[in-house]
């Protein structure tokens, strides 16, 4: 008991980093980067604002798959948990592999053009991130949706 009770902290304080962190910096830090910030500033903030917020997000992705699979194996595996168990798992490794092509992909190219000082280049690749994350965003209010109103069907 205190051992699922343990892991559902974890995999509950991980999932709310993840989601509130993507909603923090979609609706409020790029916003007012961008209202205050010229390129050569912006650009180089975000892209170091980033940096920090993905070694959290690598750690919480880690916690969220590790105590999400904790919790699935001490109700018996998966045969005998509910669809929704289903679901928030399926969600949520799409969310993990489109964090992983973030973080290696746009992210990447996003350091390489700032290093560079090449703004416009690291523009588009700070929108496409901005992109993904609302994609990523709205996956993981809906796994937090169905894992609050799944059981009910």
């Amino acid at each position: 008991m205190l051992t699922t009770s343990l892991l559902l902290f974890l995999h509950l304080i991980a999932v709310t980093f993840w989601v509130g962190g993507m909603a923090v910096m979609h609706v409020a830090v790029r916003p007012a980067a961008v209202a205050t910030l010229e390129p050569p500033q912006r650009l180089p903030f975000m892209a170091a604002a980033l940096s920090r917020f993905f070694v959290g997000v690598s750690i919480a992705v880690a916690t969220v798959l590790v105590s999400g699979l904790g919790l699935v194996m001490a109700a018996g595996g998966f045969a005998r948990v509910h669809w929704s168990v289903h679901g928030m798992f399926t969600v949520g490794l799409v969310m993990m592999v489109l964090f992983l092509h973030i973080r290696f992909a746009p992210y990447a190219r996003l350091q390489r053009a700032v290093a560079a000082r090449e703004w416009p280049v690291a523009a588009v690749q700070l929108g496409n991130i901005r992109k993904l994350v609302a994609v990523n965003l709205m996956l993981g209010v809906g796994v937090v949706a169905l894992a609050v109103v799944g059981r009910a069907f």
